[in-house]
C-alpha cells in the first residue's frame, strides 16, 4: 500500500506500524481490484485494538490469561481486552416474558436435528486432476442412470461399483445428522425426498457420488421448556454484543485518531 495514499494510523499518540496493518489484512476480505478496503478494514480493527489496551491499562488492568481452547491460551493483550470488556460491559438477563416472546415468534425454529438414512457409490477422484474428473464424472452417470432405473437393486449395485468402505453393507452410511457429513454432499440430502437417488453426480473432496436417500426423519418442535434456557443464553450474549459495541463507539468517540476513518463501526 501507497505510503502517500495511506497515511500513518494513530491513536491517542501511538502509531500502529504499517507491517501489523499488513499483517493484518489477511484477516478481512474486500472485493477484487480494491486491496484498500481490506487495508482500511484493518486498520480500524487494529485502532479499535490499540484504544481497548490504552483503555485496559488507564484502568490498572492486569492479564490474566485462560485457555480458550485445546492447546490455546490467551495473550496477555487478548486477556486484557477480555477483562476490560468483562468488567465494562454488563447486561442484565433477559426474564421469563422476553424469553417466552422469542420463542412465541416462530417456535419452528427450535427442532431436533433432521436425521436421514443415507447410501452412496463413490467414484474416487482427485477433483484437482482435470482428467481424474472426468473419468469419474463418465463412470458416475452411469451408474446413476443404473441406479435411477433400479432403485431396489441400489445396495447390489454399490457392492460392484462403490470405492468406498461402505460398499461392504450396500453403501450405507447409517443415520446421518447435520454437520455429520462433508458441506456439499449435506446439501444433496437437504433437497432429495425419501426414496429418490440424487438428480446428478455430487462432487465432493473424495471424487462423485451416487445417493440415495432411504429415509428421512423430519425435526420436530422442541417444547419451550426444553429450549428456554439456550434462548436465554442466546438473547444475553446479542445484548452483551451490542452493549460492547456501544462501549467501543465511546472510546472512538473521546479519542485522537488519525489515518483512518472510524465511522460505520
Amino acid at each position: 500500500m501507497d505510503k502517500r495514499l495511506s497515511p500513518d494510523v494513530v491513536v491517542n499518540g501511538e502509531v500502529i506500524s504499517r507491517t501489523a496493518i499488513a499483517t493484518e489484512t489477511q484477516n478481512h476480505e474486500a472485493p477484487k481490484g480494491k486491496p484498500h478496503l481490506a487495508w482500511r478494514k484493518a486498520s480500524q480493527a487494529l485502532a479499535i485494538r490499540s484504544l481497548l489496551l490504552q483503555e485496559a491499562k488507564k484502568r490498572g488492568l492486569k492479564a490474566e490469561p485462560v485457555e480458550v481452547g485445546a492447546g490455546r491460551v490467551e495473550t496477555d493483550e487478548e486477556a486484557l481486552i477480555r477483562g476490560l470488556l468483562e468488567s465494562a460491559v454488563h447486561v442484565a438477563k433477559p426474564s421469563l416474558e422476553e424469553v417466552q416472546e422469542e420463542w412465541n415468534r416462530d417456535p419452528s425454529r427450535f427442532k431436533t436435528p433432521v436425521l436421514w438414512e443415507a447410501s452412496h457409490i463413490l467414484c474416487s477422484c482427485d477433483p484437482r486432476s482435470k482428467e481424474e474428473k472426468e473419468k469419474a464424472l463418465l463412470r458416475a452417470s452411469s451408474i446413476l442412470e443404473a441406479a435411477r432405473k433400479d432403485t431396489r437393486g441400489f445396495a447390489a449395485l454399490a457392492a460392484r461399483e462403490s470405492d468406498c468402505s461402505s460398499k461392504d453393507s450396500g453403501g450405507s452410511l447409517g443415520q446421518l445428522g447435520p454437520g455429520d457429513t462433508v458441506p456439499e454432499f449435506e446439501a444433496a440430502l437437504r433437497v432429495m425426498k425419501a426414496g429418490e437417488v440424487s438428480p446428478e453426480p455430487v462432487l465432493t473432496r473424495f471424487g462423485y457420488h451416487v445417493i440415495h436417500l432411504g429415509a428421512m426423519a423430519e425435526g420436530e418442535t422442541l417444547p419451550f421448556e426444553a429450549v428456554q434456557e439456550n434462548i436465554s443464553e442466546a438473547l444475553e450474549k446479542l445484548r452483551w454484543a451490542k452493549a460492547a459495541q456501544e462501549f467501543t463507539k465511546e472510546l472512538v468517540s473521546g479519542a485522537q485518531i488519525s489515518g483512518v476513518p472510524m465511522t460505520n463501526l
